[in-house]
């Protein structure tokens, strides 16, 4: 996902300017460490179920305030560093905003993607 580009498509959709006061990006990266054991991680695999991350953002799109939730990630394999899951959120106001991005982003993390990490 380029986030600058999906920022400006967003801003050309009907209605933003009107709807929108506020647009909050998430980019997950894959650590260098650990969180369990705080190990060092080689890597790591994921795989990603679409249709759930689809669905989720169609859900929390249809949450009041908010104008669009968009989210992207992709199966397969990852280093420390490397980019893993990006989510937009632009909605009205920050308390709508930060709501959805924090519930949607855990949704994602729990429901849609299965990680294993490669410790070295």
């Amino acid at each position: 996902m380029d986030i600058s580009k999906q920022i400006a498509a967003l801003k050309a959709q009907p209605g933003f300017a009107e709807k929108v006061g506020m647009v909050l990006v998430h980019n997950g990266v894959v650590r260098a460490t650990s969180r369990a054991s705080g190990a060092r991680v080689a890597g790591i695999e994921a795989v990603v179920d679409q249709s759930k991350i689809r669905a989720i953002c169609a859900e929390y799109t249809a949450k009041p305030g908010i104008f669009k939730v968009l989210a992207e990630s992709r199966s397969g394999s990852y280093k420390p560093g490397d980019d893993l899951l990006f989510i937009v959120v632009a909605g009205d106001f920050r308390e709508n905003v930060l709501a959805v991005m924090a519930e949607a982003l855990n949704r994602i993390k729990k429901e849609a993607i299965a990680k294993k990490e490669i410790l070295e």
